[in-house]
């Protein structure tokens, strides 16, 4: 079976390309369902080849099936922000790709792909799609704007405007391909393309990204990357790990402080509730032992004789001589 480039060194380094364009295209079209074609690459950040370079961004100018142009960002960058990364990055393509003076309706749609290789949060899919919304807290529906367009008025939605969001966690895939999408996934995460592939771009992977059509010099750099990949991800890995045990030994400390806090707060209301209880008993008992010596006083009085006395109230002789 032949060996081929992994698809985040392809895209920082040969899907720039136009004559390599389908692959992305490919990638963009299973994604979005719907047509999507490449007008050019734009340079930005993510164009800079310098090996130090920490950013790893492809932005693109694209238009789909509706022949609207439309901003495509794909991000493989390995950090440990990568939510602010998202943000950042989407930001930048809108302001990178608009003239100073320009009106704001030549903002255009941006569509943030994020191929991921390395654990982000907690969940069980492989693919997530997300998108800002406007909903009415009180009647639940969307917000429609009305703008104008070429002396027309035309409602627009605010998900026709904001940035649209797909995270892909490479990691997370582990199914057999039966779809175009899921073939991609296999791609990005294995290297593996099938030998009757039909899944948009990954035909074009094929024959544009074989391993072993790669210079000397160009194989030394890729399994370079390689390495310098698996690295990344032990660290990555390492800090996470690092992170949960100083959760866990900070949780400790809390539990044991918490613990010995909420033993004196329960010593202290066990020992009132003792002292209440002790205090009830001790006070009924001298109470009884009132009422016997009134008793008793009483009898006295009437010329009761000691004996008789002693019965009634259950006090000792010498008890009843000291009233």
């Amino acid at each position: 079976m032949d060996k081929y480039i992994r698809f985040d060194w392809a895209a920082k380094r040969m899907l720039r390309d136009k004559a390599n364009f389908g692959v992305l295209e490919g990638l963009m079209t299973v994604l979005l369902d719907e047509e999507v074609k490449i007008v050019e690459i734009l340079e930005g950040e993510s164009n800079q080849n310098d090996a130090d370079d920490k950013f790893n961004r492809v932005d693109i100018k694209a238009k789909n099936s509706k022949d609207e142009i439309i901003l495509v960002e794909v991000q493989q960058t390995r950090e440990l922000y990568y939510l602010h990364r998202i943000i950042y990055g989407v930001a930048k393509a809108i302001t990178e790709h608009i003239n100073l003076g320009e009106k704001y309706n030549e903002v255009k749609k941006i569509y943030s792909i994020n191929i991921i290789y390395f654990d982000l949060g907690k969940g069980a899919d492989y693919l997530y799609h997300g998108q800002n919304q406007l909903i009415g807290v009180h009647t639940h529906d969307q917000l429609q704007i009305n703008t104008r367009d070429k002396d027309s008025i035309k409602v627009v939605a605010p998900k026709d405007i904001f940035p649209e969001y797909y995270i892909i966690r490479v990691n997370e895939f582990n199914k057999i391909a039966r779809t175009p999408l899921e073939e991609w996934l296999e791609y990005l995460k294995t290297g593996v393309i099938r030998d009757d592939t039909t899944a948009p771009g990954l035909s074009e992977a094929k024959e544009k990204l074989r391993y072993l059509q790669m210079s000397d010099e160009d194989r030394r750099a890729y399994d370079r990357h390689i390495e310098n990949v698996m690295i990344q991800n032990d660290i990555l890995e390492t800090k996470m790990i690092e992170g949960l045990e100083q959760g866990r030994a900070e949780g400790r400390a809390e539990g044991r402080a918490e613990g010995r806090a909420e033993g004196r707060a329960e010593g202290r209301a066990e020992g009132r509730a003792e002292g209440r209880a002790e205090g009830r008993a001790e006070g009924r008992a001298e109470g009884r032992a009132e009422g016997r010596a009134e008793v008793a006083k009483k009898l006295l009085a009437l010329g009761t004789d000691i004996h008789l006395v002693c019965q009634a109230t259950g006090m000792s002789e010498d008890e009843v001589r000291n009233l």
